[in-house]
């Protein structure tokens, strides 16, 4: 075990936060108005006494985008993760289908799948997880019949209080950022790293959400509303929900 430096981290964040904030603009830009209108409930819109196309726009467009970068923020910390644990224990990024990170401490060999938060999946989601680990675990004793393997699954916050689930552990937070880097303030240390030049990288992104959330509202308007103006509901409805979809 080696003891991390602190710098390294600082010097990774700052070479590569880019990388999140470029993949949220990006994302904007794929982004089209009828992916979003068909992933939202449109009777909730009309329950919520929503009068104006820019207020559903907003509603159902921030809803998307953070959904959105949930995910791409969850696999920049995955990245983060990998590097921190390669500093100190020499961990490398797995090449085994569903194993995040693999990495060997006092005799034992870690597979590791990292997750943003606690709360990631259903029961079905999980127990592929656990049939990744198992299939993990046979590929490596093929050539090493002796090997110690212990399964993790890593979340990059949150807690759980019973980490031991029978045939693997979960590590939350503090416990997995203590985990990978044997520094039980680690998860505290990057908090200050993870806003290098934030501002700056947010305000191109507002540039663009702003001219998105314009476009779409007009679109919107163009396709949803009568000539007075009012939302035409039912054929939003129609467009969200009918048996066929709409040619117009």
């Amino acid at each position: 075990m080696k003891t991390l430096n602190l710098k390294d981290v600082t010097q990774y964040v700052e070479d590569n936060i880019g990388t999140f904030h470029q993949k949220r603009i990006a994302g904007l830009k794929d982004l089209k108005l009828k992916k979003v209108l068909g992933k939202k409930n449109p009777y909730l819109f009309k329950a919520k006494y929503t009068l104006t196309a820019q207020d559903i726009i907003k509603s159902l467009t921030d809803a998307f985008i953070s959904s959105q970068e949930e995910t791409i923020f969850g696999d920049w910390l995955e990245g983060l993760a990998i590097f921190i644990n390669g500093q100190v224990y020499d961990g490398r990024k797995s090449g085994i289908q569903g194993i995040d990170l693999e990495f060997d401490k006092d005799n034992i060999r870690y597979i590791v799948t990292i997750k943003s938060g606690p709360n990631w999946g259903n029961s079905s989601q999980i127990g592929k997880m656990r049939a990744d680990f198992k299939t993990a675990q046979k590929t490596l004793r093929t050539s090493n019949s002796k090997l110690n393997i212990v399964a993790v699954n890593g979340c990059c916050y949150g807690r759980d209080n019973n980490p031991d689930k029978g045939d693997y552990f979960k590590y939350c937070g503090q416990k997995f950022w203590e985990f990978v880097s044997g520094d039980a303030e680690l998860y505290t240390k990057i908090i200050d790293p993870l806003g290098h030049k934030a501002k700056e990288r947010n305000d191109d992104f507002m540039q663009s959400y702003s001219q998105m959330i314009n476009k779409f509202t007009k679109e919107f308007a163009d396709t949803f509303c009568l000539d007075d103006g009012a939302i035409d509901w039912a054929r939003l409805v129609r467009f969200n929900s009918a048996a066929i979809m709409p040619t117009k």
